[in-house]
């Protein structure tokens, strides 16, 4: 019975060869369409790097001062002199330039998701059948294992940052996608009913009454993305990106746990700074609103 299973899985498999489709789907987009992804890649390049150099060429000291006193005015005394503290530990442990990168790449694959996400989740909220089309695609996308995206977008695009900026938005972008959907559509129906009473057109619908009501969720994906964008430029330094990445890339290949530590505490110290940030802003308009 055994044997007789293995040769239909067999049989199978020579009929569904997923593995090969695919291996000559990249080749055929390499052959045909290095053009457009060398564009791509142009843009995506000089984006980042603008934002990446904006990032270095601002003193550290300017840059701790400024964001100690945003987390002081959003979260409290208590949290500006922690984000004081964390970023200060960085600069001391020498890992300041790392970290800057990481952040721009950070930046730079969140604010390229947010550009594509938004408007592809008001579309889902507005239309079923775009729903329906597009949650399959953010599954995929969401539960595929990161390190998968490395691979063609390598291939793809070559070593550098720009594969490690392209695979990171495909990573990063289905949270803001689905909550903005979500968002849009818990907006109750006496509220969009109130608006078509005033005599608002669809786009004013949009703007002035669902999307203000729909913001808390909408940030609420705003921060899972840069979260998200985040841990996956870490794991983009396997192809070049750079950033903390390196560093614990080389901790890894040397065994060095001093290292390992120290530029893991950076990315750590990073992500509760961004994190806490950013949800603040989702908070506090909630509490504006109720």
């Amino acid at each position: 019975m055994s044997e007789l299973l293995g040769r239909a899985i067999d049989a199978l498999r020579e009929l569904l060869p997923l593995g090969r489709w695919v291996n000559e789907g990249v080749k055929l987009l390499l052959d045909h369409g290095a053009t457009v992804f060398d564009s791509v890649g142009v843009m995506v390049e000089a984006f980042a790097q603008w934002i990446e150099q904006g990032m270095l060429a601002i003193p550290f000291w300017l840059t701790i001062a400024v964001v100690s006193v945003i987390g002081w005015r959003r979260l409290g005394a208590g949290f500006g002199m922690f984000v004081l503290l964390a970023l200060a530990l960085i600069v001391v442990t020498g890992f300041w330039p790392q970290t800057m990168v990481t952040l721009a790449l950070t930046l730079s694959a969140t604010l390229i998701s947010l550009f594509f996400g938004i408007p592809l989740g008001i579309g889902c909220a507005r239309s079923n059948r775009v729903n329906a089309c597009v949650r399959p695609v953010l599954d995929f996308m969401q539960t595929m294992p990161a390190f998968v995206y490395l691979i063609p977008a390598a291939m793809l695009f070559g070593l550098g940052r720009v594969p490690g900026t392209i695979a990171t938005v495909i990573f990063a972008m289905p949270p803001v996608v689905r909550l903005t959907s979500l968002g849009i559509r818990q907006v109750s129906t006496e509220q969009v009913e109130a608006g078509n009473a005033f005599g608002c057109t669809s786009t004013q619908l949009l703007f002035k009454v669902q999307l203000p009501i729909a913001m808390p969720t909408i940030m609420a994906g705003v921060n899972q993305t840069i979260m998200m964008a985040l841990s996956m430029v870490i794991i983009a330094s396997m192809v070049g990106a750079g950033g903390l990445g390196n560093d614990v890339l080389a901790s890894i290949q040397r065994l060095d746990i001093g290292l390992g530590f120290e530029s893991g505490l950076a990315v750590v110290l990073l992500a509760i700074i961004l994190d806490r940030l950013t949800e603040s802003f989702g908070v506090a308009r909630r509490g504006r609103d109720n």
